[in-house]
């Protein structure tokens, strides 16, 4: 392995907002440094042509004493963006014995025992949803693909004389969040099929519900109070087009619908042709598209905000033969802000729950998130909404601990 260690992983108003967090989780003055630890697949000393491009000199990885440094990874079995990109770079460079490479952050601490250091504390720290914090001197080959070495085989679950047990078993084992239904109707599937499923089923089967493509609920049939009904509820959802699909130029058969629209003047440039002219001659179609990244917000509120708004813009420029983005909106529903020290009237003080984002989390990071991803893009972040709200009814809450994330 060559390690080679770069520039600061994190701007200074991040390094030190967490410096701070940290010395009130554990009651005592922190400090936190943060560098980008690159580190390569391969064998002898680095070109310098690959230092340069990387922007990062050699460094004595295991020289690093473990109770005070820490690595923050990305998570078993993915590739970062960064890496992936990197990648490519480097081989195009003519350097592809050294295009096995992946970035980690490389921390230092000092007034905390890192091994000693609460699980919560850590958390501070990192992405739960896309890194994991691991000790200085683990391995890191496992995060390389060793000498062609092959994914894992399928793994074969035999479900034995207590089927449902052993679903719930995998369940929970494999984080698959499936509810008692579910784990019922997989009892008889696999029991009708003769055979138990394989982890990559099941695992396929809790995505098909994901958090916003519901295909298995919208497409399914349907009673209620013990009557079977005709069609589905995306067919229920699909009607209202199909009595009244005036003025519509796609809807439900592509990412996104269009709306009819009609001469406009619009700023274009070609290849051929690079400064812009106005296209004054053309009918423009118009295209209004809406996109929830709710759960990846609520875990994750940058990114997860960022690449609801990515997904916005895939899907409009997928559409036919794509669209031209234009402007974006952005909106926000989450619970009580509660800002430290300053508590509106209304607010009850309580508490998240722990393995979700605060709403003053999302609230400080989503829209930054947003923004950037559509100003990266070149598209303006014009128009958003913010709704705050907690109720107390009885003993129960309301409000959005799981946020709406709008884009």
């Amino acid at each position: 392995m060559i390690y080679l260690l770069g520039q600061p992983a994190w701007p200074q108003f991040k390094t030190q907002a967490l410096s701070e967090a940290l010395s009130d989780a554990v009651g005592q003055p922190v400090a936190i440094t943060a560098s980008e630890l690159i580190v390569i697949d391969a064998e002898g000393p680095p070109p310098p042509t690959l230092t340069s491009i990387l922007g990062a000199q050699v460094f004595d990885l295991k020289a690093s004493d473990p109770t005070v440094s820490a690595l923050i990874a990305p998570r078993p079995g993915t590739q970062t963006p960064w890496a992936s990109r990197a990648q490519d770079i480097v081989q195009r460079c003519g350097l592809s014995a050294f295009s096995q490479l992946e970035r980690f952050i490389y921390l230092e601490v000092t007034g905390a025992r890192l091994p000693s250091l609460d699980p919560r504390a850590r958390g501070l720290c990192f992405d739960r949803m896309t890194q994991v914090w691991i000790a200085v001197d683990e391995d890191l080959s496992p995060w390389f693909l060793q000498g062609g070495q092959r994914a894992p085989a399928v793994t074969h679950i035999e479900l034995g004389s207590d089927p449902h047990r052993a679903l719930m078993a995998e369940n929970q084992a494999m984080g698959l969040a499936l509810s008692d239904d579910e784990v019922d109707y997989l009892v008889q599937l696999y029991h009708t099929m003769g055979r138990g499923p394989t982890d990559a089923e099941l695992m396929m089967f809790a995505q098909a519900n994901s958090e916003h493509c519901r295909h298995k609920i919208f497409n399914a049939s349907w009673t209620i109070d013990g009557q079977a009904l005709e069609g589905s509820l995306f067919g229920l959802i699909r009607a209202t087009h199909q009595h009244t699909p005036d003025h519509t130029v796609v809807a439900y058969d592509d990412n996104a619908a269009v709306m009819a629209g009609g001469p406009s003047q619009v700023l274009v440039t070609s290849l051929d042709d690079p400064a812009y002219r106005l296209d004054m001659d053309s009918d423009y179609h118009v295209q209004i598209k809406v996109e929830t990244h709710n759960h990846p917000t609520a875990i994750s509120p940058d990114p997860g905000a960022a690449t609801g708004s990515g997904g916005e813009i895939r899907d409009e420029s997928a559409t036919g033969r794509g669209a031209r983005p234009v402007a974006a909106l952005v909106g926000f529903s989450v619970s009580e802000l509660q800002i430290p020290n300053d508590l509106s009237v209304w607010e009850h003080g309580l508490t998240p729950p722990d393995r979700l984002a605060s709403a003053l989390e999302i609230m400080i990071e989503g829209p930054i998130g947003a923004a950037r991803y559509n100003n990266e893009f070149g598209r303006p972040a014009l128009l958003g909404y913010f709704r705050s709200f907690g109720a107390k009814v009885g003993a129960q809450f309301w409000g959005y601990h799981k946020p709406i994330m709008l884009a």
